[in-house]
């Protein structure tokens, strides 16, 4: 766009000063020269005390004046070094003070990482349309595995840090390691070979699930996890796979093909270890209940013997509560008797008396009365005599049951140590100790069998 010149001899023409001159030139670039991607060499780098970066960006015909504030240079994920080759995304400005023309940096990649990071996107929305990375087909973890695998490089830092956190949260988780390159033209391969062979071994290894780790490192330091064999791989192995690729800010295709993706190769070994991690924080909390209830059910258990053996009676004791039982009941039969005969008695004589009222003269019916009253004064000692005589004869057999009467008749009750009645020879051992009760004495002795 061609532009008239300024001429500030025009009669009428307003001349600026510099300063408004500059924010008219830094306004008209900023408007026409929106934010994005720039590259070249890295030269005059300075690093300032407040955290801000200045160096110039330049290629065989050209250079520019570059700033990148202190907010923006903490998130670099590299070293800034003189010489590098850099692709920058900043926004074309003016330095008032100086009236330069710089580039305000927002972020810095390496040369060439930008067609890595399209072939990416596209790898991804490719597996992304085939349905590799739904959340449909994502499966969760068991909570408490028997064994797990590992897809790592035997040699990474990144093993030592999972190992040492699976040591301390879960010591008796069975650790299978499937090592593999993480790095390299050949690594990502590998790493699908070593995830196909922990799937079909998983059963015999006994694995439940799968973690795939490496630390962390450049986007060419983790461009192995990239591959659509490595993804494929994750997203056909048979058990649960756990991806722990990098740092947080780190995301490759194995993290979306994953079942779940952990921040660090750490995290993964605690995601891994959560049920059992959990189940050792409660083990003394279920120890101290565990203890608590047995102290408890023993308390009951002795409180119910205690119980058992109030209750329980000695035959001896037995047979004298049935015998003093007996006797009250006896007495009292006897005395229901008299108070019966008693009442009767005396409702005869009113009887008699009403009858004698009624009829003064009848010498018959008061020879029928004395002989009714002589007759049941014969049937109540004859009922008398007979209860006595049922009473004797079941006070007898009371006596007859009485083991002491038994034994008084020259028996004797053996029993073993355990106190148990031995009831046939059979059941006594050769040289068992057993205890032989007598009438007024016991004695000790041994089982001899011929």
């Amino acid at each position: 766009m061609s532009r008239a010149p300024i001429h500030a001899e025009r009669v009428g023409t307003r001349v600026s000063s510099v300063s408004d001159f500059v924010l008219q030139l830094r306004s008209l670039i900023e408007a026409n020269c929106p934010l994005g991607w720039v590259g070249g060499e890295v030269s005059n780098l300075v690093r300032a005390a407040s955290g801000h970066l200045y160096f110039t960006l330049k290629d065989e015909r050209a250079q520019l004046r570059c700033a990148m504030w202190r907010n923006k240079a903490a998130l670099l994920p590299f070293q800034l070094n003189e010489g590098m080759q850099v692709e920058v995304r900043a926004q074309a400005t003016i330095y008032e003070a100086r009236g330069d023309l710089q580039l305000s940096i927002e972020s810095v990649r390496k040369a060439g990482l930008g067609n890595l990071f399209e072939a990416f996107l596209r790898l991804k929305a490719r597996l992304e349309a085939e349905g590799l990375f739904e959340a449909a087909r994502k499966r969760a973890l068991p909570p408490l595995p028997h064994g797990i695998g590992i897809v790592t490089s035997p040699a990474g830092a990144a093993l030592h840090d999972v190992l040492s956190t699976l040591r301390r949260r879960a010591p008796g988780l069975l650790i299978t390691i499937y090592p593999t390159l993480v790095q390299g033209d050949a690594a990502g391969a590998q790493i699908a070979a070593a995830i196909e062979q922990a799937g079909s071994r998983a059963a015999r290894d006994g694995c439940e699930a799968l973690i795939v780790c490496r630390g962390g490192g450049s986007i060419e330091d983790l461009w192995a996890f990239n591959h659509e064999a490595v993804a494929r791989a994750i997203a056909a192995c048979p058990i649960p796979v756990i991806s722990g690729v990098g740092h947080e800010t780190d995301t490759t295709l194995a993290d979306y093909a994953a079942d779940l993706r952990a921040p660090t190769p750490t995290a993964a070994a605690e995601l891994i270890s959560a049920g059992l991690y959990g189940l050792r924080q409660r083990l003394p909390q279920l120890q101290t209940a565990l203890a608590r209830g047995g102290e408890r059910r023993l308390q009951q258990a002795a409180q119910r013997l205690d119980e058992l053996q109030r209750r329980l009676l000695h035959p001896r004791a037995r047979l004298a509560r049935s015998h003093e039982r007996l006797t009250n009941l006896r007495m009292r039969l006897q005395q229901a008797s008299r108070n019966s005969l008693l009442h009767k008695g005396a409702r005869l004589e009113t009887q008699t008396a009403r009858l004698h009222a009624c009829l003064p003269g009848t010498a018959v019916l008061h020879a029928r009365l004395e002989r009714a009253a002589h007759n049941l004064v014969r049937n109540g000692q004859w009922r008398i005599t007979n209860t006595r005589r049922q009473l004797d004869s079941l006070a007898g057999q009371l006596a007859a049951l009485n083991p002491d009467a038994v034994l008084a008749r020259g028996y004797a009750v053996v029993r073993n140590e355990r106190g148990e009645v031995l009831r046939d020879a059979d059941v006594a051992h050769n040289g068992e100790a057993i205890n032989i009760q007598l009438a007024n004495s016991q004695l000790r002795a041994r089982v001899e069998k011929s």
